[in-house]
């Protein structure tokens, strides 16, 4: 049998099968389908800008879903009708011709040819398309409301606002893209089924290591120099009397005197950090080994975490990276304190107001049954302590008071989201050691090898302090900062 004659032969099948309702079900899928999505798409490039979340679910994920299941029905029935006709003993060993001088017979197979062909082309944009629309921040922080609130709020006032959330937690490369959507796969089961965590874990183990993702812009071999911090506190009394600490961080990195500071140290060419944690969040080490640029590696052991030989097998053994020390780089959640103080340091929260700092720590720790209600009680709270214990202050400064709430008000709903069990003090901070463990995970003076040398402990390692807690530090007047 000749080609022609073979796909005649087949012709003739598939148009005497393609007669059923499971088809013509699918045809009528793929084509309305298909018109709403090129048409939505149209409305796209019109008016630029990111469509709602949800929108865009409709757009970029059901409609192609349609439009998929559709061309999956197509097939379905020719091969059911198939089925059914040979049980019944029905179908026929030759089908009737097709005549292609007939006009109405040629304009189907026409039509079938060029819509197949824009069917090509749907689907390839619409799988573009979806898999774009879901490796957009929006996509990821704004889907899922309830669940990814946090870590958007967070992610909006961050400095990495205007990076894509994939450049971080996919970064480039087929492995990690299809390692993701297999992932997001269970997630958005979890978001169905609301079998999701809260609050939601921090990924760190599953992470990306750091010098895939976040060493295309931040290249720590190349932080050199010291940064020069001030940082100002405010006490709980009357005035809110200020207290600056000054600072000179030993950011450090690759110099022509070698690697020098924290940078330098922890991530030197040739040198490796490896430890042992024994928690989820990293928070207890027991065991750092450093191996120096010959080879030679010294392992030190804290005498403070009592652990057995099993609990130390069973712990992570991980090699130290960017995300050890930087594990909030963009939702970082804070705690009252060093919240309130940076608010009055930027002259959101007035500290002329008497007892500000004191008032606003102790109505952001109070307990509320929902975000709503906790914005207007916060502001009420402070108002009404104003205006019954400092009437002269409320009558005169009313707009100073009302801004110092709302800005108290707004610390709260950047860090606390009851339906996700998220308090103040969850996610730790590494970076530091003021609020959480930090640096002293390490370098608490417990962490001793077996010749006696002890991870530095002393502050002169990573700052030197010009100033602690002073009312008017003198280094800053010398300097003509103040």
């Amino acid at each position: 049998m000749t080609f022609r004659e073979t796909s005649r032969s087949w012709a003739r099948l598939l148009y005497f099968l393609g007669q059923n309702s499971v088809t013509l079900t699918g045809t009528v899928l793929t084509a309305s389908g298909a018109v709403t999505m090129v048409a939505f798409w149209l409305y796209d490039f019109l008016l630029p800008g990111p469509p709602h979340p949800y929108i865009g679910i409709l757009i970029f994920l059901i409609l192609p879903g349609i439009f998929v299941i559709g061309l999956i029905l197509i097939p379905i029935g020719t091969v059911v009708r198939r089925h059914a006709l040979r049980k019944r003993g029905e179908l026929l060993d030759i089908y009737p011709a097709i005549d292609l001088r007939k006009p109405l017979i040629r304009h189907v197979f026409l039509a079938i040819g060029l819509t197949t062909f824009v069917n090509v082309l749907i689907f390839g944009t619409a799988s573009y398309r979806a898999v774009g629309y879901m490796d957009t921040t929006q996509f990821c922080g704004q889907t899922c409301h309830t669940v990814m609130e946090p870590e958007f709020t967070a992610y909006q006032g961050s400095p990495h606002a205007h990076v894509d959330c994939v450049e971080c937690h996919i970064g480039p490369g087929a492995g990690w893209f299809v390692r993701s959507k297999l992932s997001g796969v269970r997630q958005v089961f979890a978001v169905t089924f609301h079998t999701y965590s809260t609050p939601i874990p921090a990924p760190v183990k599953y992470l990306r290591p750091a010098r895939e993702t976040c060493e295309h812009c931040h290249w720590p071999q190349r932080f050199t120099g010291d940064k020069f911090l001030v940082k100002t506190s405010y006490k709980d009394d009357e005035k809110n009397t200020a207290a600056t600490t000054v600072l000179l961080l030993k950011i450090g990195g690759r110099t022509w005197q070698g690697s020098v500071g924290i940078h330098g140290r922890h991530l030197a060419d040739g040198s490796q950090i490896r430890y042992i944690s024994t928690d989820l969040q990293r928070q207890v080490i027991p065991s750092v080994f450093y191996t120096n640029a010959q080879g030679k590696t010294v392992e030190y052991v804290s005498s403070d975490i009592k652990t057995t030989r099993q609990q130390l097998d069973a712990g992570e053994h991980r090699v130290m990276d960017c995300v050890d020390c930087h594990n909030r780089p963009t939702h970082a959640f804070e705690l009252p304190e060093p919240a309130v103080n940076k608010q009055m340091a930027a002259g959101l929260i007035s500290p002329e107001l008497p007892f500000i700092r004191k008032k606003a720590i102790e109505v952001l720790k109070a307990e509320y049954p929902d975000r709503g209600t906790a914005s207007r009680q916060i502001i009420e709270a402070l108002t009404s302590f104003y205006r019954s214990n400092y009437p002269a202050v409320y009558n005169s400064r009313r707009a100073l008071v009302q801004q110092s709430a709302e800005s108290i008000s707004e610390i709260y709903l950047r860090n606390i989201f009851p339906a996700m069990k998220m308090s103040w003090g969850v996610h730790p901070n590494n970076l530091g050691h003021n609020d959480f463990p930090g640096c002293f995970r390490c370098h608490d003076g417990s962490h001793t090898s077996a010749d006696g040398q002890t991870i530095p402990n002393d502050c002169t390692t990573c700052h030197n302090l010009l100033a602690v807690e002073e009312e008017n530090p003198k280094v800053l007047t010398d300097l003509g900062l103040k």
